[in-house]
C-alpha cells in the first residue's frame, strides 16, 4: 500500500507511516497517534516498538507541535484532526491521542454525531492518554482558570523533564519551558482552555465505540479525576490510572501502555467466535 505523495515538513499537519506491519500479516490493523500540545510525533518513540507487530502504525505531527505553525489556534482542532485521520490510507482502526490530541479527537467524535462521512470510517477503538474533561459547566469555576494560566509553564517544564529523561537541570527546563509557553502564545492557550471548557457540552452518549483511557497518578496538568469522568461519561470505556506516573504515560509507563493499546487493537481487530465476547460488545 502506498503511503501517497510527500507531504512537506512544514504543513501544518505532517502524517508518515512509521512501522509497516509484520510481514504476512492480512488485514493489517491501522493505528494512528495523535501528540499534545507543544510536543510532537516523537512522543511515541518509547511506544512504537512495544505495540503489536501485527498493526501498521502511523504518526501525525500536528500543527500545534513543538515549533508551532501560525494561526493553528483558528480552526478548532477537531479540524487537524480530521485532516490527520484522513491522511492514512484506508482511514485509521485505531487512533492513541495525548492530552489536547485527546480533545481533538473526542471534538472530532462528537462533529460526526451531527455529520456521518462515508469518505471516512469512525475508528473500531480509541484510546484517550491524559484527556481534559468535565461533565458539567459547573464544574469549571474561576480558580481553573487561575490554575491552568499561573501554572502553564510548570506543565510544560514537567514534559521538558519527562522528555529529556531528567537530564537537564532545572534551570535549564525552567527556561526550555518558557520558550515553548512563548511559542503557544496567549492564543494557543485560549484555544486549549477553550477546548477544555466545552468538554460538558461532548455528546460522549453517542460515542459507541470502545474506549481505553490511561491516565497518572501524579498526573497535575489533566488529573485523573478527569479521567475518571469521561469513562463514566462514555457507553464503553475502561479507566485506568497508572501509580507513579505523570502526564506522559506513553513515556513513563511504555510497556504497560502498550499492553492497554495492544489489548484494545486486538479486540477490535479480531473477528467475533462462539465463546468470544469482541470490545464491540463489553457492556
Amino acid at each position: 500500500m502506498s503511503a501517497g505523495p510527500p507531504v512537506p515538513e512544514d504543513a501544518p499537519v505532517v502524517v508518515r507511516r512509521a512501522r509497516l506491519a509484520a510481514a504476512g500479516t492480512p488485514d493489517a490493523p491501522r493505528v494512528l497517534l495523535l501528540h499534545g500540545l507543544a510536543s510532537s510525533s516523537s512522543s511515541w518513540e518509547a511506544l512504537l516498538p512495544l505495540l503489536d507487530p501485527a498493526c501498521e502504525v502511523w504518526t501525525a505531527d500536528l500543527p500545534w507541535r513543538g515549533a508551532g505553525v501560525d494561526g493553528w489556534w483558528e480552526p478548532a482542532p477537531s479540524t487537524w484532526a480530521d485532516r490527520a485521520i484522513r491522511a492514512v490510507p484506508g482511514g485509521p482502526d485505531v487512533v492513541v491521542a495525548h492530552s489536547f490530541g485527546a480533545g481533538a479527537l473526542l471534538g472530532w467524535l462528537d462533529a460526526r454525531c451531527d455529520a456521518p462521512d462515508a469518505d471516512v470510517a469512525t475508528p473500531r477503538g480509541v484510546v484517550l492518554a491524559s484527556p481534559f474533561y468535565r461533565a458539567t459547566a459547573e464544574d469549571f469555576a474561576w480558580d481553573t482558570i487561575s490554575y491552568y494560566l499561573n501554572h502553564f509553564d510548570k506543565i510544560l517544564e514537567d514534559g521538558v523533564r519527562v522528555r529529556s529523561g531528567g537530564r537537564l537541570s532545572a534551570d535549564v527546563r525552567h527556561l526550555m519551558a518558557l520558550k515553548v509557553r512563548d511559542r503557544v502564545g496567549c492564543h494557543g492557550w485560549m484555544r486549549f482552555f477553550d477546548t477544555y471548557l466545552k468538554t460538558p457540552t461532548l455528546r460522549t452518549d453517542a460515542m459507541r465505540l470502545p474506549v481505553r483511557i490511561i491516565a497518572g497518578a501524579d498526573d497535575f496538568a489533566a488529573f485523573p479525576r478527569d479521567a475518571h469522568a469521561l469513562g463514566e461519561a462514555l457507553l464503553d470505556a475502561s479507566v485506568h490510572v497508572l501509580d507513579d506516573t505523570g502526564h506522559f504515560s506513553m513515556v513513563e509507563r511504555p510497556g504497560v501502555f502498550a499492553d492497554l493499546t495492544n489489548t484494545l487493537i486486538h479486540d477490535v481487530s479480531v473477528p467475533a467466535r462462539p465463546g468470544h465476547l469482541s470490545a464491540l460488545e463489553y457492556n
